[in-house]
């Protein structure tokens, strides 16, 4: 009796000899990163030195890591947003109403709306008080985007416009000084020698990263941004996803608002996270996270706002005009991005390759080419 035939087996997909697998996004501001750190190593006298002055660990890079914490709180909300294919203009303005609803319940202002409120002794309450009206600004802005189909730059730019205007109300458009230890301390303090700032942008990172790594929530977002109507299909509730997004962003933006309130003692709503959402837009971008939505690095994202204040950080030290940070910050997101783009990279190494070859003919014309007569 015949065997039958053997089914045939499945022909694995080999890639090309000398085809390299693309470099991850990340590398790129890595990269961009590094090579200004090496900048400041050799221009910017004592950058790398490390001091403990008032058991706080002091140095530029300490300095560069404290400042850019409301950026990189802004941006972490921000890769949510964008993956799902959306954006949030209004989270600097989310900073400032936080800020002013923060010291007006702390201070109690006499024209204040809020100053009927008398709980001006239990700070740890106002901070989740804060914290849960920005949570609830961010729903807001969820709201528009996912039941009612608005345009996400346009239901943003809503809030964007109103909230310092509401800010100014709640503060009767006066500089509030906030009198408390216990506030201050969230910005001023350290702990083990850390900044806090630098540490609640550590675990804000941690539990995002567990939040969207080791739970369903990551996929559904990226599902959304990458394809809307396949996501429906598959049963994923975009609107749901959606409303999350946005919400965790204005939860991380009122965390964001409270922290430069505790440094300087002081709520000013016309310039608390004035263009932060721009600076956070770029740090997403930076971080190799398509506008477009889908895939997304909460990672690649703090690195971009590292880079951000980095850059800024060696302005200032330098003593250029401040203005120039502006064009270089531009200058260093079109460089990142072509770098990124694989149709640039090819580009690229086509030139590369032809500049070598025409090297390369030159040098055997002149009878340099290393070949032995």
């Amino acid at each position: 009796m015949t065997q039958p035939p053997a089914a045939p087996q499945p022909v694995l997909p080999v890639a090309p000899r000398g085809e390299r697998r693309p470099l991850p996004h990340i590398v790129w501001p890595l990269l961009a990163l590094a090579l200004l750190l090496i900048f400041d190593f050799f221009f910017v006298p004592g950058f790398f030195q490390f001091t403990i002055r008032d058991g706080r660990l002091q140095s530029s890079l300490v300095d560069i890591l404290n400042r850019g914490v409301p950026v990189m709180l802004l941006a972490m909300g921000m890769t949510l947003v964008i993956a799902t294919g959306g954006v949030d203009l209004s989270v600097g303005s989310i900073m400032a109403i936080c800020s002013a609803v923060a010291a007006c319940l702390i201070s109690r202002p006499p024209n204040s709306p809020l100053s009927i409120i008398d709980i001006s002794s239990h700070i740890y309450l106002i901070v989740v008080i804060t914290m849960l009206v920005g949570l609830l600004l961010g729903m807001w802005n969820g709201a528009l985007v996912a039941f009612l189909n608005l345009q996400p730059i346009i239901a943003t730019l809503i809030l964007m416009v109103a909230g310092r205007g509401i800010a100014q109300i709640l503060t009767d458009s006066q500089k509030i000084e906030i009198r408390s230890d216990i506030f201050t301390a969230i910005s001023r303090g350290s702990f083990l020698g850390v900044r806090n700032p630098i540490i609640i942008a550590a675990v804000a990172f941690i539990v995002m990263a567990a939040f969207t790594r080791l739970t369903a929530a990551g996929l559904f977002v990226e599902s959304v941004g990458n394809n809307p109507a396949a996501a429906r299909i598959a049963g994923i509730r975009s609107s749901f996803v959606k409303l999350m997004a946005y919400a965790i962003t204005g939860l991380l933006a009122a965390v964001a608002g409270i922290i430069p309130a505790a440094d300087i003692a002081l709520a000013d709503p016309p310039s608390c996270g004035l263009n932060f959402e721009l600076d956070a837009i770029l740090a997403v971008v930076i971080g190799g996270t398509a506008l477009t939505g889908g895939r997304f690095s909460l990672l690649g994202t703090i690195v971009g706002a590292i880079l951000i204040q980095a850059l800024t950080t060696t302005v200032l030290n330098k003593g250029f005009n401040p203005n120039i940070t502006l064009v270089l910050k531009a200058g260093v997101v079109i460089t990142v991005c072509l770098l990124q783009a694989p149709k640039f990279r090819k580009l690229a190494n086509t030139f590369v390759s032809m500049l070598l070859r025409i090297l390369k003919w030159k040098l055997k014309l002149l009878g340099l080419s290393g070949k032995p007569a």
